[in-house]
C-alpha cells in the first residue's frame, strides 16, 4: 500500500499583506514537515461584502491599519523579506488570482504567486496591470500569451468564482487561511505552524 503524507490547503489574497509573508515560507516548512501542499488562491471582496464591508478592515479601523502596517516590518524583517506599500491598498488582485487559478495544478503555480506578492509587497507596484503580469509569467519560464488568454475564458472566471464559494463553506473569512484534511481551519501567518503540525498528528484519522 502506497503512503500517503498530509496535505493542507493553503488559501490566500493577493491584496492580503500577511499573505505574503506566508507565501514567502510555507513551501520549506511544509517540505520539512512532510506536508503536501495546495495552492487555492481566492477574493476576499465577496467575503467581505457580505460582512458589509467595501475596503480592508485595515483602511476601515485606521488604528487597526497602522498596527498592521508595523507588524508587518517587523515581520518582514524578521524573514528577511523587502516590504514597500503598495499604493492604493488594498490592491486589485482579480486578474492575478485567475492566473493562480488556471495554474495551481502545475509547476508554475508556487514560483508565480511568490513573484507576484514580491513585485506587490517587495516593491510597491500594481499588480492589476496586465502587462506587469505576462512579465512574471515570463521570467518563471511560462507560457505567458497562452495564459494571460486562457484566464480571460469564461470556464476560468467560474472557476475562481467556484473557489470563493468554496471558502466561504469551509467558514473562511480572512487571508491567509489553512484547512487541514480534516477539515481544521487555521486562519493567520502566525498559525501555519500550528496547522502544519496539526496536519501530520491527526493524517489518517
Amino acid at each position: 500500500m502506497a503512503v500517503t503524507k498530509p496535505v493542507i490547503s493553503f488559501w490566500f489574497e493577493f491584496a492580503s499583506t500577511y499573505s505574503y509573508l506566508t507565501a514567502m515560507r510555507i513551501e520549506a516548512l511544509a517540505e520539512s514537515r512532510g506536508v503536501g501542499l495546495k495552492w487555492r488562491p481566492f477574493l476576499l471582496g465577496p467575503i467581505f461584502a457580505a460582512q458589509g464591508w467595501t475596503t480592508s478592515p485595515f483602511n476601515i479601523y485606521p488604528a487597526k491599519g497602522s498596527y498592521m502596517w508595523r507588524d508587518l516590518e517587523r515581520q518582514a524583517e524578521l524573514l528577511s523579506l523587502p516590504l514597500a506599500q503598495p499604493d492604493p491598498f488594498p490592491q486589485n488582485g482579480l486578474k492575478a488570482a485567475r492566473i493562480a487559478e488556471y495554474l495551481r495544478q502545475g509547476e508554475w503555480c508556487a514560483p508565480f504567486v511568490r513573484a507576484v506578492f514580491h513585485a506587490e509587497f517587495g516593491e510597491g507596484r500594481d499588480i492589476s496591470d496586465p502587462e506587469l503580469l505576462a512579465a512574471v509569467l515570463i521570467d518563471i519560464g511560462a507560457p505567458a500569451k497562452d495564459v494571460m488568454t486562457a484566464v480571460e475564458t469564461q470556464s476560468v472566471k467560474d472557476r475562481l468564482r467556484e473557489a470563493v464559494g468554496e471558502a466561504q463553506g469551509l467558514g473562511i473569512f480572512g487571508a491567509p487561511s489553512f484547512v487541514t484534511e480534516d477539515g481544521e481551519l487555521f486562519w493567520g501567518n502566525d498559525r501555519l505552524e500550528q496547522a502544519l503540525d496539526w496536519a501530520v498528528r491527526h493524517h489518517g484519522d
